[in-house]
């Protein structure tokens, strides 16, 4: 299938590279030369402009954007001229699913179809295979369903579901059309949701692990620490990385984001390349507000969002008023931070 690819990024370079690999005619637009360069090499078609890409497909045209989620507005606003009835308009970033049914009804008026994926995969894609959650209208999903199979990791992307019957769909391929416009990037919002609280339970879980020898260290005594009772049961000097390869072996809470996380604890074991500012690109705050909007508790999600939040210094203003008011009820001295952790 022929195909138009906007955006080529880490995921959609890898993207193209895998549906080139797959036999597809990828024609490739980016504003980074260089990056357009490196897949025309594997065989993509290059262009320097919108126009040049719209004139170097065949209609009905399929055009799918890999671009951030504050870009897509403009972009669409630029392509719209430039498209026909019946063309094709794929979002594969990580855009607001209300976005999605706003932007479809605004296409749809100019006979243009819209559909939403959201795309799961990271880097590893080109190799795993990208799991695809689809939004919008039967008739455009099946024209691109060439392309969505060689997206997909394929039934070896993971082991059969017992008891799952073998006609219940395409799920178990890695792609599954979730609904009309919005659905796939609902599904991916909920996704990305569950995503930052699993990733924080690791993270606070191999903390504790981490200072299970605070028994061996001083205690300071005085008014403003609490005291470590029966210091003589944190004793550990835990080996990390080796407990994340453990878990990784026959454990309930194995998963690829514990191997991931394996990965790079034995490339690094007290993780100095990073600070541990976390950032958060919507879909965690989309997710608790139609938690929100639909009366679901979601305490775990909400608490791993603020976590990430307070990773970037957004709590600090409201610490120092804590710390001001301890100092005003009971005139309490703020105590000086502790030196950076080194080591295990």
């Amino acid at each position: 299938m022929k195909i138009g690819m906007i955006g080529l990024g880490r995921m959609g370079a890898s993207m193209t590279t895998r549906l080139l690999r797959g036999g597809h005619d990828c024609v490739i637009y980016d504003h980074q030369p260089e990056v357009v360069e490196r897949l025309v090499a594997l065989g993509a078609t290059g262009t320097t402009s919108l126009q040049q890409m719209i004139n170097s497909l065949e209609r009905p045209r399929a055009i799918w954007l890999m671009v951030p989620a504050a870009a897509v507005d403009d972009l669409i606003k630029q392509l719209t001229p430039l498209l026909d009835a019946g063309d094709i308009v794929i979002d594969g970033g990580n855009s607001y699913y209300r976005d999605d049914v706003r932007r479809s009804a605004v296409l749809h008026a100019s006979g243009i179809h819209h559909v939403d994926v959201g795309t799961s995969g990271g880097v590893a894609g080109l190799e795993r295979g990208f799991c695809l959650m689809i939004g919008g209208a039967d008739s455009a999903v099946k024209q691109l369903l060439p392309v969505f199979k060689t997206l997909a990791p394929g039934p070896d992307g993971a082991k059969p579901t017992p008891g799952r019957k073998q006609d219940s769909g395409s799920a178990d391929q890695g792609w599954l059309h979730c609904g009309p416009h919005g659905a796939g990037h609902f599904v991916k919002m909920v996704h990305n949701g569950i995503e930052y609280g699993i990733m924080a339970a690791y993270a606070e879980g191999l903390n504790i692990l981490r200072h299970a020898n605070i028994g061996q260290q001083a205690q300071e005594i005085d008014a403003e620490t609490t005291p470590l009772r029966d210091p003589e049961m944190y004793q550990f000097e835990m080996n990390l990385p080796e407990i994340a390869e453990v878990w990784r072996r026959g454990s309930v809470i194995g998963s690829w984001l514990l191997d991931l996380t394996a990965t790079a604890l034995a490339a690094d074991p007290t993780l100095t390349g990073f600070e541990g500012r976390v950032s958060d690109s919507g879909e965690g705050r989309w997710t608790i507000q139609a938690a929100i909007d639909e009366a679901i508790p979601v305490p775990v999600l909400s608490a791993a969002l603020y976590a990430r939040f307070s990773s970037r210094g957004d709590a600090d203003f409201a610490n120092r008023v804590q710390s001001a008011m301890r100092h005003e009820f009971g005139g309490h001295i703020e105590k000086p931070a502790a030196p950076p952790e080194v080591g295990n």
